[in-house]
């Protein structure tokens, strides 16, 4: 009987850790390494984490590819009424499902609608299978989301976020989280954090002096992973990012060509530690829409003043198969 007794208790105290987990969420303070304070707060609707490589509920992978591609592009403003606009979101329908993986900035709405509505859209029109990874949208109106075909990558729930910005000194923190490719085994597969910039141009010095910060804490937040990807629209050359291109090895992948419609500027690039990235295959270049879509520029100028720019990888962690892909404290 005593068994029995600890055997119920010893489940109830899990299910309701499991419960708390699921429907709350702790927030520490510490100051000088000594904890000062603790705050439960219930998490708000769409909040709740879900189980890190959530490989039960995901469609079947596809067959094996060496390669795939991630992209970054800021559309600009992309509420509601330009999702509407026949002439734009067949544009998206049509950059979308080039790339397995495309970090999108400069969505505007109270609640990832229009994220949600631009997957169901490709879905539809292409027959693919992809989903979008985004925190809520909190109280700006302004959002970024990851959409990614998910026979292709699979993200972990638990690490979706926006990097906390009490100061907001950015009008959309940077959102960041972490991505395993499809296809090979578990532990060939390439995994990688990225991390979702959009720059304002007013704050340019501002925030790029806080982008290397960003980038070092995602580096170091203990999941051991050593492919940092960060892209997105940094509103300046690849000569001229500051404290951020300080980062030793951090390097841009595109350089010498603008990345706007009037071929004006160079505002946007995916950056990474080459050393480390191994899995990076030299390959990177920005998407004309003009061509691609058949567009003037000014119809292209609807969509956005900027162009994707895209990279493409390795299916497997050091760039082969046949090497390990897990590394000591990194989720599985």
């Amino acid at each position: 009987m005593a068994r029995v007794i600890l055997t119920v208790l010893i489940l109830a105290a899990v299910l309701g850790t499991a419960y708390v987990y699921w429907n709350y969420q702790v927030e520490t303070q510490y100051d000088n390494g000594r904890l000062v304070s603790v705050r439960i707060t219930r998490r708000p609707d769409g909040a709740r984490p879900g189980l890190p490589w959530e490989s039960a509920n995901l469609p079947s992978a596809r067959p094996l590819q060496p390669t795939f591609r991630m992209a970054s592009f800021d559309v600009e403003r992309l509420d509601e009424r330009k999702l509407a606009n026949r002439r734009i979101s067949d544009v998206l329908l049509r950059v979308v499902p080039k790339f397995e993986l495309i970090a999108i900035q400069g969505f505007q709405g109270p609640n990832r609608g229009e994220a949600l509505r631009l997957v169901e859209a490709v879905n539809q029109s292409s027959g693919r299978q992809y989903d979008f990874a985004a925190p809520p949208v909190g109280s700006q109106s302004e959002y970024m989301a990851f959409i990614f075909d998910q026979t292709a990558i699979e993200v972990d729930r638990s690490t979706v976020h926006a990097v906390n910005d009490p100061a907001g000194v950015f009008r959309c923190p940077p959102l960041v989280a972490q991505f395993r490719v499809r296809g090979p085994t578990p532990n060939e597969a390439f995994t990688f954090q990225a991390i979702s910039v959009r720059v304002d141009p007013e704050r340019l010095d501002e925030q790029l002096a806080l982008l290397d910060d960003v980038y070092r804490a995602v580096r170091d937040d203990g999941r051991n992973e050593d492919d940092i990807i960060l892209l997105g629209a940094l509103e300046t050359d690849e000569h001229h990012l500051g404290q951020l291109g300080q980062v030793p090895e951090l390097a841009p992948v595109v350089s010498m060509m603008p990345t706007t419609v009037r071929g004006t500027r160079r505002a946007d690039n995916i950056l990474l530690r080459r050393r480390a990235t191994s899995e990076f295959t030299g390959r990177a270049e920005v998407f004309d829409l003009m061509r691609e879509c058949d567009l003037t520029i000014e119809q292209a100028l609807e969509v956005s003043e900027h162009l994707p720019v895209w990279a493409e990888f390795s299916s497997f962690e050091g760039g082969r198969p046949g090497v390990l892909a897990a590394q000591p404290g990194s989720p599985q």
